[in-house]
């Protein structure tokens, strides 16, 4: 009987030596590269969601990284750049994750109250986790550092259009064609993001919101008024 060895990528270090397991050959200059530069945004995705924008600075980026000074401003030469590209990192790879999970739990249901309300849930829980609140930790500090705040603008407008494509393969074609879907899902964005920003400071269930029942009601209604 065969048995798998289960590999460790909870850390940046360990991630470091995962890969290098079954290497047969020195990795090349781009290979080194791409590696510490992950290394450096994963370690920044940490310091942000653990510690807040006050506590993720280079140097703590950096010790957590464990890579030199040198290196980590070869690839980001200022902070702001370096979290909004470890938000943008964080976030996508949480919409390639919400992607095949809508794929596998909206796969058979129609268009119709089923379908509205899983769509729903679905969209809610995405503000419960990280990179909701790296975002917010960004907004937040933004207000009053016009550097950050150049630096977020541009990739905001990328990560929310990313947003919406993946919100329309949840929701489905047919929903997605009707004629106030549009007006429905700024509603839901907008409302979404101000009700999980409560959750920063109130310790209850998310998925139990009272306002989940309001926006399935809403959204039905915008959807059948057509």
């Amino acid at each position: 009987m065969s048995t798998s060895r289960r590999i460790d990528l909870s850390t940046p270090a360990a991630y470091a030596r995962a890969m290098t397991v079954g290497r047969t050959a020195p990795r090349t200059r781009s290979e080194r590269t791409a590696d510490s530069r992950l290394l450096i945004l994963e370690a920044a995705v940490t310091c942000l969601v653990e510690d807040g924008y006050a506590g993720a600075s280079t140097l703590a980026v950096q010790a957590r990284a464990a890579v030199s000074r040198g290196r980590l401003l070869h690839h980001f030469p200022s902070r702001a750049e370096l979290l909004v590209a470890a938000t943008e990192h964080l976030a996508t790879t949480r919409l390639a994750e919400i992607r095949r999970r809508a794929a596998a739990e909206m796969s058979g249901l129609p268009p119709g109250p089923g379908r509205i309300e899983r769509a729903i849930d679905l969209m809610w829980a995405t503000f419960q986790e990280p990179p909701f609140w790296a975002a917010v930790e960004l907004w937040t500090a933004a207000r009053t550092d016009p550097e950050l705040r150049a630096a977020l603008r541009p990739e905001e407008r990328r990560l929310r259009t990313a947003i919406q494509d993946v919100g329309d393969e949840i929701w489905g074609p047919e929903i997605a064609a009707a004629p106030r879907y549009a007006e429905l899902c700024e509603l839901l964005f907008t409302s979404m993001r101000g009700v999980a920003i409560v959750y920063a400071f109130e310790d209850r269930p998310a998925a139990t919101d009272p306002h989940l029942t309001l926006w399935k009601r809403t959204a039905a209604r915008l959807l059948e008024a057509e």
